[in-house]
């Protein structure tokens, strides 16, 4: 995570520079200080695009006041943050300043509680700008930001860790999870992470094809196998030699094929439709599930054959309402994502709408998660953008945000915690001002919810 913490400070009295130097520093803050605005743009001129941090100015100074700065600087990055220090007779002029893009303005004399939450306020801004930009970069450069399993939450770790261990194996993977809990984003990682990764990645829905057409579509056929077939077609199975094919809803494939992909899977060879030769083949296989494969080959529903195949390595994606204090941190990625392929500002969430997505059982997983991040930035961040709180939609129930009060109450302290320390990248001091609790308060609450400060240095794990 990028570390937003740097503070110019342009004041042409020296005893007003030193204090708010002081002030900002026992908040961690860098502040480098400037007597006049000219230094300040001529330090800026080549870097303002990219600057991380705001600019604190006052009003009045000789030469160049101000008013003539906030322009010049809006010219070199107009979302750079400019927080104006004004005396009592400048207040108006203060006042037409923000109506030309200042950031704030903060009447002489200040409290450094006043000073304080004004900088951290424009951190947020600041940061939100900058990420939106790298996320738009992301965006151009590959039409695609890639595979992100984004959470700081130990299930997560520990599922980073072992596609890190395995993902450049040629070892067949099932993956578990239920709808919407990312399992095609742990087959892509898996397959970025692998020496297949200048391969074809295939993916192919099992559950989404008719079965009159998933034969031909997975093995596909030569000229004249059957009523239609002009020409010969390359099937998704051969497709994927050389890279890896990712079967999701496997559940969904029918019985007879489910025999045909086990001989693929043991002899790495296929033969078309209509055709008696075999194709040799150098694929990875990959397959997903929502149901619990062992039970349905009880049934008779899974061939057991081809769930014993299956099951070498199996990756387990947990429910989001497993790990809700990753629920901050993907929510801030799909609002970016979001802005940034609408052309929108990402709105940033007050506590109250933080306190509904926690209280959410997100039913849907990440993949609702993303509608609803979408949604919020597309409605300018409005209440009616997020879920309904507990109790006041069609049949809620009192359980409906899952767990007891308590176990609520504390997931949402351990979330909010949690995100104070990744947006001061690990800074107690600055999380500690930001949520407005001493500082030893926040580590008795950090022991208790086993959160470590190193975990959200540069994003942590």
């Amino acid at each position: 995570m990028m570390d937003l913490n740097q503070i110019y400070f342009i004041d042409d009295e020296p005893h007003v520079r030193m204090a708010a130097q002081q002030t900002l520093e026992l908040a961690d803050y860098v502040v480098r200080g400037f007597d006049n605005a000219h230094d300040a743009l001529e330090v800026l001129k080549d870097s303002a695009s990219s600057f991380p941090g705001i600019i604190i100015t006052d009003v009045r100074m000789p030469d160049m006041d101000g008013m003539r700065f906030l322009p010049r600087i809006q010219g070199l990055d107009r979302d750079l943050p400019v927080i104006l220090i004004t005396g009592h007779g400048d207040i108006a002029m203060a006042v037409e300043a923000m109506r030309s893009g200042a950031y704030d303005f903060i009447e002489k004399p200040f409290s450094a509680e006043r000073l304080y939450e004004a900088v951290r306020r424009a951190m947020d801004k600041r940061r939100l700008v900058l990420e939106n930009r790298h996320l738009r970069t992301a965006l151009e450069d590959n039409g695609t930001i890639g595979p992100i399993l984004i959470g700081n939450t130990l299930p997560m770790r520990d599922l980073r860790r072992l596609i890190g261990s395995i993902g450049n194996t040629d070892a067949d993977v099932l993956i578990m999870g239920e709808t919407g809990t990312g399992k095609e984003v742990v087959a892509r990682s898996l397959h970025h992470a692998s020496r297949r990764r200048e391969g074809n990645f295939v993916a192919v829905n099992c559950g989404a094809l008719p079965e009159s057409v998933i034969e031909s579509e997975l093995f596909g056929h030569e000229a004249g196998a059957f009523t239609g077939a002009n020409q010969r077609r390359i099937g998704k199975i051969e497709h994927a030699s050389g890279g890896t094919l990712f079967l999701d809803e496997i559940e969904s494939m029918p019985l007879s094929l489910q025999v045909k992909l086990l001989r693929v899977l043991q002899e790495r060879t296929l033969e078309r439709l209509g055709s008696n030769t075999a194709i040799p083949l150098n694929l990875r296989i990959l397959a997903a599930s929502k149901v619990d494969l062992r039970k349905a080959s009880d049934t008779g529903a899974f061939r057991e054959d081809l769930y014993y195949r299956l099951n070498v390595m199996v990756l387990t994606i947990p429910a989001l309402r497993e790990r809700l204090e990753d629920v901050p941190t993907l929510f801030q990625h799909f609002t970016l994502d979001a802005a940034s392929r609408l052309g929108r500002d990402a709105p940033t969430l007050s506590p109250a709408q933080l306190a509904r997505l926690m209280a959410h059982r997100w039913p849907g997983n990440v993949r609702e998660l993303r509608n609803v991040a979408e949604r919020f930035v597309l409605l300018e961040g409005i209440d009616s953008a997020l879920p309904s709180p507990p109790g006041d939609g069609p049949g809620a129930t009192s359980g409906s945000a899952g767990g007891t009060l308590v176990d609520q109450v504390n997931a949402f302290e351990k979330a909010l915690i949690a995100q104070a320390l990744r947006l001061s990248n690990g800074s107690v001091r600055q999380a500690s001002d930001g949520l407005g609790l001493p500082r030893k308060t926040l580590h008795d609450k950090m022991r208790k919810h086993g959160l470590e400060r190193t975990s959200f240095l540069d994003d942590g794990d």
